[in-house]
């Protein structure tokens, strides 16, 4: 058995436990939305749970092998893989919903453990474990390859979910191929454990043999290994948050930074010339001149194209060196547990400075110069010592500084500037006399604005001008007093269509776009209206709350790249259309340069007895408005035929091929343009 499977199955193992690995994370995500709400704050949570997984799973792994015999070792994991099939349940139903208004990280985390977190675990041990039991087997082999191909089998995952898993597996199908997947790993872990069950033990409990060093790498060697993957881990995250924030807010652009990063793990890993240190040290200072480049232009919106090249390409040769070094310092395989679980801390450090720290410590994206500048000490550090190399570091490091304080000054010119957990928010005033105006920012991306003239104060202007779909909604549906709810706060800028004896009540995720709001604009403040403000995911507040009667109940929490899916569904209308008079209107905001919406909006209507009106306003830039479009969704058939939605309005007929979005299913290439 030894001689003969455990050659075939190493490859295939930490092939399909990467593959799982990554394809978790989506998958997770998803179960947990309608749960959970909040989009932004269910992915980032959902990365937080699997680094730390990660992170202890090379450490169980690390215990294991440096701790306990061979037999022992088999036994030990053999039992931790039967407990987590026993343990596996693919599914959020075992937990309690949130109230929606407070923090739901701690919720999301323990859902996640019951759900994965034994699985997950094991899956985590495939690198390490996999390949110090290739290396005892196959004596003085050196097994790093295998990490090649786990990070093959993590692209693989990355490239097949958006494309062939989410557009036609439904989510329940998904997670019973996810734990069917599981199983068969395994099956496979647990054939490779008990294959080793009868060999005899080395020098040391561990791999060290005659021909292996007998004193470990040292503290410097360790602190080398968490520095280059942490910066490569930081620059990953804090580069994707530019591109997809600033430089252009495209669905599935985040895929590309990622599939970048994964590459370069590949390349420097897999047996062959593909990293050379001469070459790739000389690269990294021209790629670390073009990330500093970036940050100036990112949100200028000058050639897109460029930019983001710019970007992709000075991250990968960033990566490749940084994994490149890293594959030049692995050690001898009796020290391969200790090597991975020094990298596994450098990411999970790398990715808790851009992820958590930095909505805390920075206003703005300061982890992104810092990391450049961090890049280029390692450079540095790595390649020969020369006066050339000292002066492409000083160069390197006051480029990154003249451009950061180029880049970050519009943040210093701001009457407010921001940041939390859902990103940066900037208070803007620009033009002069009765031009002037004032514009809440979302990194790059306008959120609305506001006359500064006391006479132009109460006047609708971006997507909700007055001939925009959601306001000839409010103002033509009845002339009595009327009750409007909104999802989606902004500057506030629905209230402008309030008058006496109206209702408004707001839906808000973000506080700091509550608090803006409230300071910054005076949108609220005017409206005659009574108006009240509920923070928290508006799905999860809409489901607790008893039926509202809103006579219009506008959607507009659409921003760029962040698609929060779960108000997109046919549960998410059913609990709109409880809290609508029977006459009443359901009006979204659909207006996206990248996906259109319409006919998803149109077909869940239909299957719940509405009918849909998609109404195109035009934009003035004299009125400060933008071109919008709103889908109107009523059983008030009289009211859709009004002659206000003329001549921007059009009847929405679904196309029967569209596969209607649920709670278990949506797809975001379905609605690409």
């Amino acid at each position: 058995m030894e001689a003969t499977l455990k050659p075939r199955l190493f490859a295939p193992t930490v092939v399909l436990s990467a593959f799982l690995l990554f394809l978790a994370q989506p998958v997770a995500g998803k179960v947990l939305l309608p749960w959970f709400g909040g989009s932004a704050g269910v992915w980032a949570t959902c990365l937080v749970f699997f680094q730390g997984q990660l992170l202890l799973g090379y450490l169980y792994s690390h215990w294991l092998v440096s701790g306990l015999r061979p037999k022992a070792q088999a036994l030990s994991h053999a039992a931790v893989l039967a407990t987590s099939v026993l343990l596996l349940r693919f599914a959020a139903n075992g937990g309690r919903r949130p109230a929606g208004d407070g923090d739901p990280t701690l919720p999301i985390l323990g859902t996640l453990a019951v759900m994965l977190g034994l699985p997950y675990l094991a899956l985590a041990t495939s690198t390490p474990l996999v390949q110090t039991w290739y290396a005892r087997s196959r004596g003085s082999a050196m097994p790093y390859r295998l990490y090649a191909f786990s990070n093959a089998g993590s692209l693989a995952a990355l490239l097949c979910y958006p494309v062939l898993v989410e557009p036609y597996l439904s989510l329940r199908s998904q997670t019973m191929a996810w734990s069917a997947g599981y199983v068969v790993y395994a099956v496979l872990a647990g054939a490779l454990a008990l294959a080793g069950y009868g060999q005899r033990a080395a020098v040391s409990p561990g791999l060290r043999t005659a021909e292996s060093p007998a004193t470990p790498p040292g503290w410097g060697r360790r602190l080398l290994w968490v520095a280059l993957a942490g910066c490569a881990s930081a620059l990953l995250l804090a580069s994707t948050n530019l591109l997809t924030e600033d430089v252009a807010p495209v669905p599935f652009l985040w895929i590309l930074p990622l599939g970048l990063y994964l590459a370069s793990f590949i390349l420097c890993f897999a047996h062959g010339p593909w990293y050379s240190s001469r070459l790739f040290g000389w690269l990294v200072t021209p790629a670390l001149f073009g990330l500093a480049f970036v940050m100036i232009y990112s949100r200028s919106g000058a050639n897109l194209v460029l930019t983001a090249t710019l970007l992709c390409g000075g991250l990968f040769v960033c990566c490749m060196f940084c994994h490149g070094e890293l594959a030049k310092l692995r050690p001898e395989p009796a020290f391969l547990t200790r090597f991975y679980l020094m990298v596994a801390l450098g990411g999970a450090l790398g990715g808790a400075l851009a992820a958590l720290a930095a909505p805390h410590l920075f206003v703005e994206y300061f982890e992104f110069p810092i990391t450049l500048a961090l890049c280029a000490c390692l450079a540095w550090t790595l390649t020969p010592r020369s006066t050339a190399s000292l002066i492409r570091l000083g160069l390197t490091l006051a480029l990154v500084g003249y451009v950061s304080e180029l880049a970050y000054l519009p943040m210093q010119q701001a009457r407010v500037a921001a940041r939390n957990f859902y990103g940066t928010l900037k208070v803007i005033d620009s033009g002069e006399g009765p031009a002037a105006v004032r514009t809440l920012l979302h990194g790059g991306i306008s959120h609305g604005s506001q006359w500064l003239a006391p006479d132009k104060r109460r006047l609708g202007t971006a997507y909700y001008g007055p001939a925009s779909g959601g306001a000839l909604a409010i103002r033509h549906l009845n002339g009595g007093a009327r009750r409007v709810g909104v999802v989606g706060l902004g500057p506030g800028t629905m209230a402008a269509y309030g008058r006496a004896g109206d209702y408004y009540r707001f839906y808000e995720l973000n506080p700091l776009v509550i608090r803006m709001a409230e300071t910054q604009f005076t949108y609220l403040t005017d409206c005659p209206a009574t108006v009240e403000v509920v923070e928290g995911d508006a799905r999860l507040s809409l489901e607790r709350e008893a039926g509202q009667r809103f006579d219009v109940l506008a959607i507009d929490a659409f921003s760029g790249d962040s698609i929060p899916v779960h108000l997109l569904t046919r549960e998410a209308f059913e609990i709109y259309l409880r809290h609508l008079r029977p006459e009443g209107v359901l009006a979204i905001h659909v207006s996206n340069r990248f996906l259109d919406f319409t006919e998803v909006v149109a077909a869940i209507a239909s299957s719940l007895g509405r009918e849909s009106l998609a109404v195109l306003s035009p934009g003035s830039a004299q009125d400060r408005t933008l071109a919008a479009t709103w889908v109107l969704a009523s059983a008030n058939r009289e009211f859709l035929a009004s002659p206000v939605f003329k001549p921007g309005g059009r009847k929405i007929t679904p196309a029967r091929r569209l596969r209607l979005w649920t709670d278990d299913y949506s797809n975001l290439f379905q609605v690409l343009r």
